[in-house]
């Protein structure tokens, strides 16, 4: 069987050790759209996503995205107990959990274990969870992901639990939409992906679509900055933590409308396709921002 539960379900992924500047966050911000529109430049709540001065802020996402941030080939999915094919492989879904607001520059390692295997009966889906620690010990964030491998279910394994997020049937208490610029994504591969499916045309055509596509790490980033922006005004120390399977796909030029609901302990998000023929098809679902 190719994937093999015994071995993998608790085992640990080598330590991957990191660090980062203020300009990798500067790139960060400008790669899921922070600056982008009119005005932005002279706005100081814009400002504290672009300017590296005493009020420059680090938006929890950048979580995620740091440990490969400066690698320039995809990482190899070497994981225990799991022969698989990467072109079966999607990205399902994506938390961030953070302890301690993430400082503009500093060094920290990555442990990651395989924590469950679920069998959803013609895919198996593989969850990671990783925990950041500084040098001196102390814990920053906690992320967790999982993938979705096609042709790799039908064992009798455990499907897993549902994590479906209803959205209220009540008017949003926050709106915000942002349209993806023309070179979004060549923007934001500089962010240590250099899937050619964001850039490439002709492998992009190959891959069944007919453009590059977003990232839907990208996507993921945008959505939280709009949230943080108009639930919290801009301040990204308010955010703990923020969760979403990744439900569509986007392109450059895509209007993404963001709709946000207070709850107790927690906003609940939805983020669709704005308009044309797609409008209101989902980007991502079950999105939940938990406040600090």
């Amino acid at each position: 069987m190719p994937i093999d539960t015994s071995v993998a379900v608790g085992a640990a992924l080598p330590d991957r050790t990191f660090s980062w500047t203020e300009s990798d966050v500067l790139l960060y911000h400008l790669g899921i759209g922070a600056g982008a529109r009119e005005g932005d430049n002279t706005d100081a709540g814009a400002l504290r996503y672009t300017l590296d001065d005493a009020n420059l802020q680090v938006l929890p996402s950048f979580g995620v995205v740091v440990p490969t941030f400066h690698e320039t080939n995809p990482p190899a999915l070497d994981l225990p107990g799991c022969d698989i094919d990467l072109q079966m492989v999607l990205h399902g879904s994506q938390e961030i959990q953070v302890h301690r607001p993430i400082p503009t520059s500093g060094s920290a390692t990555l442990k990651v274990t395989i924590t469950d295997v679920w069998d959803k009966g013609k895919a198996a889906v593989i969850v990671q969870e990783g925990k950041a620690f500084s040098p001196d010990g102390e814990h920053l964030w906690t992320v967790r992901s999982s993938i979705f491998v096609r042709n790799e279910g039908g064992w009798g394994g455990d499907r897993g639990p549902s994590s479906k997020v209803e959205l209220p049937e009540r008017t949003p208490d926050a709106e915000a939409s942002y349209t993806v610029t023309p070179q979004q994504a060549m923007l934001y591969r500089l962010c240590g992906d250099r899937n050619p499916l964001h850039a490439d045309p002709a492998f992009a055509a190959g891959a069944g679509f007919p453009a590059p596509i977003l990232h839907g790490l990208c996507s993921y980033g945008i959505v939280l900055r709009e949230v943080t922006d108009a639930v919290f005004g801009g301040d990204a120390a308010k955010v703990g933590g923020f969760s979403a399977r990744f439900a569509g796909v986007v392109f450059p030029g895509d209007t993404i409308k963001v709709s946000a609901w207070n709850e107790p302990g927690r906003v609940v998000v939805s983020a669709v396709i704005a308009d044309g023929e797609r409008a209101g098809t989902p980007v991502l679902a079950d999105c939940v921002l938990t406040p600090a």
